[in-house]
């Protein structure tokens, strides 16, 4: 079980890296497939080859997501954590429609999407990225809260600058909510805009704090991930530093 948890779990070995490369690939090819599936009048042969393909490709992820139960020190852990939920989401589609035309079930289909949540996984940027979210987590709560509120104020205020004048495209606060959004956004779509003085004047400040909404995130972002990356540094450094000294014991 020692070496089968090394293969499954560490990427450091030779048969860990061979692991990991075909577990990828796999990931790789099914959303292939997937998108190919999606292609008007496919030819039938190409759908019974897609088919095979999509039932070999769960058996393996299956297989994975068993061994890495089997491996795992705490299993009741590992099965509620975001990997385990992961792994078991880009297998759980294909057992649910078994008996059912999967074209049918677009919800199903959809589900095989998080068979791409398996990379991050594999992916040390990815992990660096959540590690960062995990740092700025408060700032960001913080942050929405904000977002949030202002969203509600711009929402009210161009409310009750255009409602008069538009009042079918600003019926309502809840109606207005989505020009609040693209302007805060700096998106502008250009179905919904002020007309009046009041509004135009309203909006002109509100795209200066919508500038602000998006830059603020970015700064947070990138703090942490400078973070994030010393952390690993430290990580790495901490590691080489005790197999060093597991060496000179050993030596000894």
């Amino acid at each position: 079980m020692t070496s089968l948890k090394l293969i499954v779990e560490n990427s450091d070995t030779r048969l860990g890296r061979i692991f990991d490369l075909l577990i990828q690939a796999l990931i790789v090819f099914s959303l292939v497939t997937f998108s190919i599936e999606t292609l008007p009048n496919i030819s039938p042969l190409t759908q019974k080859w897609i088919f095979w393909f999509e039932c070999c490709t769960v058996i393996l992820f299956t297989l994975e997501y068993l061994t890495r139960v089997y491996v795992a020190d705490d299993k009741w852990k590992f099965i509620t954590s975001f990997f385990g939920i992961v792994d078991l989401l880009a297998v759980l589609p294909f057992y649910l429609s078994l008996g059912v035309d999967l074209r049918s079930l677009r919800a199903f289909r959809l589900l095989r999407l998080f068979r791409i949540f398996k990379l991050v996984r594999y992916s040390r940027a990815i992990r660096r990225f959540h590690r960062a979210l995990l740092i700025s987590k408060e700032e960001i709560v913080i942050f929405l809260s904000a977002t949030s509120i202002l969203l509600f104020l711009a929402s009210v205020g161009i409310y009750q600058f255009e409602n008069k004048a538009q009042p079918e495209v600003f019926a309502s606060i809840f109606h207005s909510m989505w020009w609040a959004v693209v302007t805060l956004t700096t998106v502008g779509y250009g179905d919904a805009y002020p007309i009046t003085l009041g509004g135009r004047t309203f909006t002109f400040f509100l795209l200066f704090i919508g500038l602000g909404i998006v830059a603020v995130p970015a700064g947070l972002f990138a703090s942490a991930l400078t973070r994030a990356r010393e952390m690993e540094l430290e990580e790495h450094s901490m590691k080489s530093e005790s197999a060093r000294d597991g060496n000179a014991h050993k030596e000894e």
